[in-house]
């Protein structure tokens, strides 16, 4: 069918109720509009569904959620997985306690039992939750960081890791083969709930997650005798951080904990933000306010999921709050727990620390140091615990920590997703630990620095939206793909990885040899002077983005470099 036919479709099959439809009535003069939303099915990729809420085929809403549950019921069936069910969670966004009703009941009608949270929860503590339960599957209502015009929903399998290969294309197959709504099956509330198809999970899932969390404490007699004098600045942008965060923080004895009130309840219209993402600074412009009346060590946010965690600490220096990356506050907490653990003898055998390839090559010296296998995967954590996964399969290693640059890292096993709810956890040990021995954050960031190496990172983002948007970003690809670039400026490719082909190309000799990773549309440039470019549309945003990675000599040699890395990219593009 045409958009148009989709169109009308909705417009007259009684399948579609009548707010539906009014909605599609009002967009009937604005062709463009229309063909937006229908011009083709909103894409159940590898991480799941994605989108603007509204109605149409291209849009989150009670149809296509339904649509792609049923396909992972169909799935499920096949894997012999009824018995087992499935966990489902959701955040504070509009629309997310319907839809993860609408995947509840989808997978009761189908004879599939459902343990659904009695409210929001993060998406970490669902992973947690599967496993915990015992279920084949897990989903998760939720658009992450996205603006509050989005929602998602993000598919876990029984190792409570997101789906990889094969069982994505598995899945996203199933999916596709649902193309008649009418053979989407669903089911009544109370009569699912009598059938004990549809359960509700809290406070005992709540209790045994945080237990798992207090067990990556290393230093818990630091805590206590810094508990009086530390300073900790909180906000959950309106998430789902707000009662974990505030719990484990209090359980392990942290006494000056301030969350920031205007941010403190869940919003799904995030009134207070631009955007509720914590890698932008703007997100902390009520939480710095905060700090600064209350001369905060450290402030923290964490996003409406509560998977990535944002950092600012006290410069003492300047009295300045400085902001941490992704891979700052992710190698303060790596370097504290392998120094610490190698220390007090609890390191494990075979240790290995598991980051992406996108993220900081400052886990190279502090692995080698420490004597600890660092293990690079594709982006998106999900591949990180898939390594864990293979771990416990093997015993080849011990899983140690993992990590990525866009704000998400992982202590433990407990989950097999980034989880900020650990992260703070443990970031704030680590601001304990300087506390006790009279320093910062910020100073113990310079002290790594000065160790291994002035590593700096940053993100090159272009936003290309709708149909003509996805032509443009292909374009883009296949232009570095088929004329690879010699030299970023000064900078020369010494090699470029292909991840789609597979294969990794030196430039000098023209040798080729094998990523050993599977395929991915992204592009990694290798370059000089221990520098690096990586070209990766992104998979869930109409983004593509360009990751960049120098050393320098100082706070500002690296500053220079990075930048001029950045305009040499832009050059080359």
């Amino acid at each position: 069918m045409s958009y148009m036919d989709q169109y009308n479709f909705w417009l007259e099959d009684s399948y579609f109720d009548e707010n539906t439809k009014n909605e599609l009535r009002a967009i009937r003069d604005n062709e463009k509009e229309i063909e937006e939303r229908f011009y083709k099915d909103l894409e159940f990729g590898t991480g799941g569904l994605r989108g603007i809420i509204g109605a149409g085929t291209n849009r989150m809403n009670v149809y296509t959620v339904r649509k792609a549950s049923q396909g992972l019921a169909n799935y499920i069936l096949k894997q012999g997985g009824a018995d087992k069910g499935v966990a489902i969670a959701y955040d504070s966004r509009n629309m997310s306690p319907e839809f993860a009703d609408e995947a509840a009941l989808c997978m009761a009608a189908n004879g599939i039992k459902a343990y659904v949270f009695e409210s929001l929860r993060p998406t970490p503590e669902l992973s947690f939750a599967l496993r915990k339960l015992g279920c084949i599957s897990g989903i998760v209502v939720t658009a992450s960081h996205n603006p509050p015009e989005y929602n998602g929903y993000k598919v876990y399998w029984e190792d409570g890791a997101q789906i990889t290969a094969p069982k994505d294309k598995e899945i996203i197959t199933e999916v596709k083969n649902v193309t008649d709504y009418h053979t989407v099956k669903s089911m009544d509330k109370q009569a699912a709930i009598e059938a004990g198809l549809y359960n509700v999970i809290g406070k005992e899932i709540d209790d045994a997650y945080m237990e798992e969390l207090k067990k990556q404490i290393i230093h818990p007699e630091i805590i206590k005798e810094v508990a009086n004098d530390i300073k900790i600045v909180y906000t959950p942008l309106h998430g789902t951080g707000n009662l974990p965060v505030r719990r484990i923080l209090s359980e392990l004895g942290f006494k000056n904990v301030y969350v920031v009130p205007e941010q403190e309840l869940p919003d799904p219209k995030f009134t207070t933000l631009e955007y509720p993402n914590p890698e932008d600074p703007k997100a902390f412009a009520l939480a710095l306010k905060l700090a600064k009346e209350k001369d905060a060590d450290i402030v923290l946010a964490t996003d409406p999921d509560a998977d990535r965690l944002g950092v600012y600490a006290k410069d003492t220096k300047t009295g300045e709050y400085v902001s941490f990356t992704g891979n700052m506050s992710g190698m303060l907490i790596a370097e504290y727990i392998l120094r610490e653990r190698t220390a007090n003898g609890t390191m494990p055998e075979n240790p290995a620390l598991v980051t992406t390839i996108v993220t900081t090559n400052m886990t190279q010296p502090i692995t080698k140091d420490y004597n600890v296998r660092l293990i690079e995967v594709l982006t998106g954590f999900k591949f990180i615990g898939e390594q864990i996964k293979l771990f416990e399969q093997t015993g080849c290693n011990n899983y140690v920590f993992g990590l990525e640059e866009s704000y998400g890292c992982l202590a433990g096993t407990h989950a097999r997703d980034k989880d900020a709810v650990v992260a703070v956890m443990m970031l704030c040990e680590v601001a304990a630990w300087c506390k006790k021995n009279n320093i910062t954050l910020w100073d113990q960031m310079i002290n790594v620095y000065e160790k291994y190496g002035y590593y700096k990172e940053d993100l090159y983002t272009i936003t290309l939206k709708g149909i003509d948007g996805s032509k443009q970003i292909a374009a883009i690809m296949d232009q570095l793909r088929s004329n690879p670039p010699k030299n970023f400026g000064d900078l020369q490719v010494v090699s470029m990885r292909d991840y789609e082909s597979g294969e990794i190309t030196n430039i000098a000799t023209g040798e080729k040899t094998s990523t050993g990773l599977p395929k991915s549309n992204v592009l990694y440039f290798d370059l000089t002077n221990d520098s690096w470019c990586c070209a990766r549309p992104s998979g869930t945003e109409p983004k593509i983005k360009f990751y960049m990675g120098v050393k320098g000599t100082s706070l500002e040699d690296a500053k220079a470099k990075v930048e001029k890395l950045t305009a040499d990219l832009k050059a080359v593009l």
